[in-house]
């Protein structure tokens, strides 16, 4: 177990953003009370999902909801304190650690947040390896373990525990709807689990690869060399275009932003455009039509100048971008784990290709 510095917040928040593939908000908020909790004095550890006993308790949490709804009401960490609350006394047992469902995004801060507030240590791991629209595409809901009891709850008087489900998928279904109700943003807490069920079957070491590549663009701003660069390396993707936002269309439904992005190409990419699909995250991006990335491969679009992620709820014209495909955790990738997050559960009728293998 360690500290985190108050320098590595800032790098989590970049490499957050990156792999929150344009779901889940860039956590600037998050960064600065994260930050205004270190001036307070309180501490983030950080512990390695390894250390953990087999049988410690480990809390699983998330904002569930639309991204969009964020810019109009700001999120904060009291919501999921509440919802783990209410797990604890559902359970009779208190938790040891937390973890987020998500490494993408606001979500990887409000684990953050909440250890500091309930003195708990934040576990390295996460279910996604991404960010995920859905709380069935996660790792333990793919290797079969039972997303239910599932606490939710918002920042008034409000709370609803689902005690059993027939799956994951059920969950989700009854928990958007109870969110939509809740103003379509709130704080949840999943099935506790073990610490030798997340060192089995969690994403292990994501806060770790989202501080590395926010220590690679830091760098690069440091060195004045090229940021989006810097993620690629760091990262073993690949460039997919440059270029500037021509149109965006985008609605919020069932407490999801869905909509396309098209991009006008620059520099090398000059003439061509680029379509990505999204749902909350981005989900498919066609170069003149053909497709070249896909779900569950990480496809995030970053400022040209400084390597910031761009989400889909403020994607707008003109803005001068490059998009980057990155590698999905192999759990991800897998025969079990493709029905759940590849092109076919977002209503696409593909399979999935890698983009290393699309772009040959």
């Amino acid at each position: 177990m360690r500290e985190l510095e108050f320098d590595e917040l800032e790098a989590l928040a970049i490499g957050a953003g990156v792999l929150g593939t344009g779901g889940g908000n860039h956590p600037h908020l998050e960064l600065m009370c994260a930050q205004a909790e270190y001036n307070r004095g309180h501490r983030i550890s950080l512990i390695d999902p390894q250390e953990l006993s087999d049988d410690a308790r480990v809390a699983v949490v998330c904002i569930m909801g639309a991204p969009l709804v964020t810019k109009e009401r700001l999120p904060e960490p009291i919501a999921i304190c509440k919802a783990v609350r209410l797990m604890e006394a559902h359970c009779g047992k208190p938790f040891d650690a937390i973890m987020s469902i998500e490494i993408g995004g606001e979500n990887a801060f409000f684990a953050m947040l909440v250890g500091m507030e309930l003195g708990l240590p934040v576990v390295d791991a996460d279910t996604m390896g991404r960010a995920f629209p859905e709380a069935q595409m996660a790792s333990f809901a793919i290797r079969g373990l039972s997303v239910a009891p599932f606490a939710i709850a918002d920042i008034r008087n409000n709370s609803v525990l689902i005690p059993e489900a027939e799956n994951a998928t059920r969950i989700e279904r009854i928990g958007r709807k109870a969110v939509v109700e809740l103003g379509s943003i709130a704080g949840t807490c999943a099935a506790p689990r073990s610490g030798r069920e997340v060192k089995d079957h969690a994403i292990l070491n994501s806060v770790g690869r989202a501080l590395k590549i926010g220590n690679a663009v830091l760098a690069a701003r440091r060195t004045g060399s090229n940021r989006v660069d810097a993620v690629l390396e760091a990262e073993k993707g690949a460039l997919l275009f440059t270029g500037k936002v021509q149109d965006v269309s985008r609605r919020t439904t069932d407490g999801f932003v869905r909509g396309k992005a098209v991009l006008a190409g620059r520099d090398s990419f000059e003439g061509r455009l680029l379509e990505i699909d999204f749902q909350n995250e981005f989900s498919v991006a066609r170069l003149d039509g053909r497709r070249i990335a896909c779900v569950p491969d990480l496809i995030t679009v970053l400022d040209e100048e400084n390597a910031e992620a761009i989400g889909t709820e403020v994607l707008r014209y003109g803005q001068r971008v490059a998009v980057v495909a990155l590698p999905a955790d192999p759990i991800m990738t897998s025969a079990e784990g493709l029905p759940v997050v590849g092109p076919r559960a977002f209503g696409f009728d593909f399979d999935y290709t890698s983009f290393a293998e699309q772009l040959t």
